[in-house]
């Protein structure tokens, strides 16, 4: 068993804070004004003037800590760097200055954001370490914040720094950001009430909308009727384009004549998932060539703001392939609650870890 250190063995000289003047603070001094604010009132470094003492006592500080350590010990500010070189990876970056032992850690470009649940979960099992994280598999633009990490203790030793440090490099990368890739699109518009102007198709606009968040632009659009036959053909001929993503719209539930799963699979993709355990987004398709990725998507993306598509797409956009685990996968967070006011990606939609 690990040998905890108990109070008297800490490297501290505690110095009442009316004796401190000229003294350097050996860690940030945190000030809480309620309703207000939180947050550093005098920083790790800072000598102690006079002047201080009174806003020291009005903080509550009653005695400071001086440190004398030896090289078994590391103060929090220098095991912080640390922990944030070991857990970022590949479009990762962190601040150059801890604030009251914690490194923010934050996306150095867009992309999908993506985690390794298991090894962060590891890490945190660890003495005298943290790390908190967003969703994995979250889009995320530059800048955002990621992750934040600090060492717990005032002094960390180095052993179990050490021993953090050797977990994250281990399953490097723990956090990483995949940039988008500008896919070539074409999209399919199924239906015979569109084709024969019966109605005006909503899903060009949407799709449109959603795909140039990430950075893409829809190449080339056809309107087609119920018709197995032109639609395996309209999907072989995209495919022949050099085409990175066909999207279809339409089609995709029980009825008669909906044909577009059927008129997919005829097309002799390598695999093809259909449904997805997401509400909206029940009757997803989902398929890949060595090329090429297809997704059908169900008439639920005209009425409901986020859907499975809005889960996947920027998975596909970053060079995922998910299959039919990780649309299974989903079940958990994969209910919608249509709040009257939408906050996705802000809210549990999606998020099944």
């Amino acid at each position: 068993m690990k040998k905890q250190l108990h109070p008297q063995q800490y490297p501290f000289k505690t110095v009442p804070v009316q004796d401190a003047c000229g003294m350097t603070l050996a860690h940030d001094m945190t000030e809480i004004i309620p309703a207000k604010s939180k947050g550093p009132a005098f920083k790790r470094g800072h000598q102690v003037q006079a002047g201080d003492i009174c806003r020291l006592m009005r903080m509550g500080k009653n005695n400071l800590y001086v440190l004398d350590l030896d090289e078994t010990q590391v103060h929090e500010d220098e095991a912080v760097f640390e922990l944030a070189s070991a857990l970022a990876g590949p479009g990762v970056e962190f601040s150059a200055t801890p604030s009251e032992g914690k490194l923010e850690l934050y996306a150095a470009y867009p992309g999908l954001f993506r985690v390794n649940v298991d090894a962060l979960t590891e890490f945190n099992m660890l003495d005298d370490v943290m790390c908190a994280s967003i969703h994995t598999n979250t889009a995320v633009n530059k800048g955002d914040s990621l992750a934040a990490t600090r060492a717990i203790p005032l002094v960390i030793d180095r052993e179990n720094l050490d021993q953090a440090t050797a977990l994250a490099k281990s399953a490097y990368p723990i956090f990483s950001v995949s940039v988008f890739n500008p896919l070539k699109i074409r999209l399919a518009i199924i239906g015979n009430e569109v084709y024969d102007g019966l109605i005006q198709d909503r899903f060009q606009a949407i799709v449109e909308e959603k795909t140039a968040q990430f950075g893409a632009h829809v190449l080339e659009i056809n309107i087609l009727p119920d018709d197995r036959e032109r639609i395996t053909a309209q999907i072989q001929d995209y495919m022949k384009k050099e085409t990175d993503l066909i999207i279809t719209t339409g089609g995709m539930s029980v009825d008669p004549d909906d044909v577009t799963r059927e008129s997919i699979e005829a097309v002799g993709f390598d695999e093809v998932h259909y449904s997805s355990a997401v509400l909206p987004g029940a009757m997803f398709l989902l398929g890949y060539t060595s090329d090429t990725a297809i997704m059908g998507l169900p008439a639920c993306g005209l009425y409901h703001r986020t859907t499975i598509f809005d889960l996947i797409l920027p998975r596909v956009m970053a060079g995922e392939r998910p299959g039919k685990r990780e649309l299974a996968s989903l079940c958990h967070g994969g209910l919608c609650l249509n709040c009257p006011t939408c906050r996705f990606p802000n809210c549990a939609f999606g998020k099944s870890i």
